[in-house]
């Protein structure tokens, strides 16, 4: 923002406009006000023009999208590496956050260790497959090397459950100081603790939202924080957890949550926001939630987008910046289900948030049901950006496949049955602004 300068008039001098040194005063007051105006005016939007960044901030869509198969593979090659019987092979849930010396952490959900069997598998399909003994431990973390190679994961669960039919699943994670204004940094890591459930919560209830605090550069959990409870919430569906994505932003790290329209055949979730500042995402009493007003303490959160029916979020999404511009990527909420991502845009984390835009339909693994028939029963979600793996002005997304069934058993045997349906896969994606 800037404003043309107006000279200044020296009030002793006998120049200026009529009327003497007090019409001079006068004179220069009305200047004043009139470049405070111009200045004022610069900064509002024009008419119905919701964006206060300026110039910098315009609607933003995705342009293009295109595989990354390089990334793809290479953790389809370190799962498929029969070297190993006690590491990762396969797991959804995928966040990362590059680290301090140039490693970037690479977080998984719910994670399949124990060998991988080279193809045929048992029914005769062309597939890599792990046999029903494998083991699965609600998280894990894999570490990828400066080079870009996947090294090792590191002891499994790397967050032990909470309590007996409880687990906790990794979501974002962030490098931020100790304590605001500390010299040493920190890994924090927002988890999601979950409580087994019946009839459409057969991946879990919500149940609160924690964070772990991690020592660098040895990633040694020093301990869990609750930041928020939710079981005293009676609604399933209106329990929050926070963490599904976080952005900078000055001195404030924002974190975005949602509910979990999970009785529902349709994501249809309502997306929420909290404001932290740098270094206190591991203290509960420094998190503000936003209420539809302003970030506070202590009254209700309210959502920042959703409407329940065709504008809302998955219960995982994404939220990255491009410029001045927040962009939001979720699965397509209302009659496209589980088949489209979809883009939002705005200037504020807090909205109004403009959308949905149809960003880009992600590729499943060829033949992933074993047959033409099947195919449809595999879908994809939760696609959330890497920024510690983009490159070139493209950004990278990962999104997770696995098979829609009516229980969490046979949806198990399936992907046992073809590891490539429980894997991430990759794009970049090309973000086009409107001048």
């Amino acid at each position: 923002m800037s404003a043309t300068t107006t000279p200044y008039a020296d009030p002793s001098t006998e120049d200026g406009p009529p009327g003497g040194r007090g019409a001079r005063r006068t004179w220069i007051v009305l200047l004043l006000v009139l470049a405070c105006a111009a200045v004022f005016l610069t900064a509002l939007p024009d008419g119905d023009d919701d964006r206060e960044g300026g110039p910098a901030c315009a609607a933003t869509t995705v342009a293009s999208s295109a595989a990354e198969p390089k990334l793809t593979r290479a953790f389809a090659s370190y799962g498929d590496d029969g070297a190993r019987t006690d590491d990762w092979t396969g797991g959804d849930g995928t966040h990362s956050v590059r680290l301090p010396d140039g490693r970037v952490l690479w977080l998984f959900s719910d994670t399949f260790l124990g060998p991988v069997h080279a193809p045929p598998n048992p029914q005769g399909q062309p597939h890599a497959w792990r046999d029903t003994s494998a083991p699965m431990v609600r998280n894990s973390g894999v570490v990828m090397g400066r080079s870009g190679s996947v090294e090792r994961t590191l002891p499994t669960p790397m967050f032990a459950d909470p309590a007996p039919g409880q687990w906790r699943w990794p979501v974002a994670a962030k490098v931020e100081p100790r304590s605001p204004g500390a010299d040493e940094d920190v890994l924090r890591v927002l988890l999601w603790t979950r409580a087994t459930g019946t009839g459409p919560w057969i991946y879990g209830v919500p149940a609160a939202t924690e964070v772990a605090t991690l020592s660098l550069p040895d990633l040694q959990v020093e301990g869990i924080t609750q930041i928020s409870d939710q079981r005293g919430v009676a609604d399933f569906e209106q329990r929050v957890l926070y963490g599904a994505t976080t952005v900078e932003d000055d001195e404030w790290t924002y974190v975005f949550g949602g509910n979990d329209a999970q009785a529902t055949a349709r994501p249809s979730s309502h997306a929420y926001v909290a404001r932290v500042p740098h270094g206190g995402l591991g203290d509960p009493a420094a998190w503000r939630y936003w209420d539809g007003s302003d970030f506070s303490r202590t009254k209700a959160p309210r959502p920042v987008l959703g409407n329940g029916d065709h504008k809302g979020v998955g219960s995982a999404f994404t939220v990255t910046r491009v410029d001045r511009t927040f962009v939001l990527l979720t699965m397509a909420a209302g009659a496209e289900g589980l088949a489209n991502v979809t883009s939002y845009w705005s200037c504020s984390p807090t909205g109004p948030w403009h959308g949905p835009a149809k960003a880009f339909a992600p590729s499943l693994p060829k033949d992933a049901g074993g047959g033409a028939a099947d195919t449809a029963a595999a879908a994809p979600y939760n696609p959330q950006a890497h920024p510690a793996v983009s490159r070139g002005g493209r950004l990278v997304v990962s999104y997770d496949v696995n098979w829609l069934d009516a229980t969490a058993t046979n949806a198990q045997a399936q992907i046992n049955r073809n590891v490539e349906l429980y894997r991430p896969r990759f794009v970049s994606l090309r973000f086009q602004r409107e001048s």
